[in-house]
């Protein structure tokens, strides 16, 4: 009787180890299909957003520059504002004596 116990406990064990092998082999197949190949959607997604780091990894250091060209042209429009103003104040006092 020990035996056969024995027996049935070794066949039961045998029986979980190939079905966790088999349902872990379908998991990789999934997970294989999902990213783990050169032409997945996942492959693709990142090597897409590789190259959207690639060409925006620029920006940073630029941006400072724009916005210190900004500020100076911000400037010159204060004063070209300023001499407009003047410029229609003489118009009017011209027009109106």
């Amino acid at each position: 009787m020990d035996i056969l116990l024995m027996l049935c406990t070794i066949l039961a064990v045998v029986l979980l180890v190939v079905v966790l092998v088999s349902y872990l082999k379908s998991i990789i197949k999934l997970l294989n299909s999902i990213g783990g190949v050169g032409d997945s959607y996942l492959a693709k997604l990142r090597l897409g957003l590789r190259a959207i780091e690639t060409e925006t990894g620029h920006q940073p250091t630029e941006v400072t520059k724009l916005n210190e060209a900004l500020i100076k042209t911000s400037d010159g429009l204060v004063v070209v504002n300023e001499n407009l103003e003047g410029t229609i104040e003489a118009v009017v006092a011209q027009v109106n004596p």
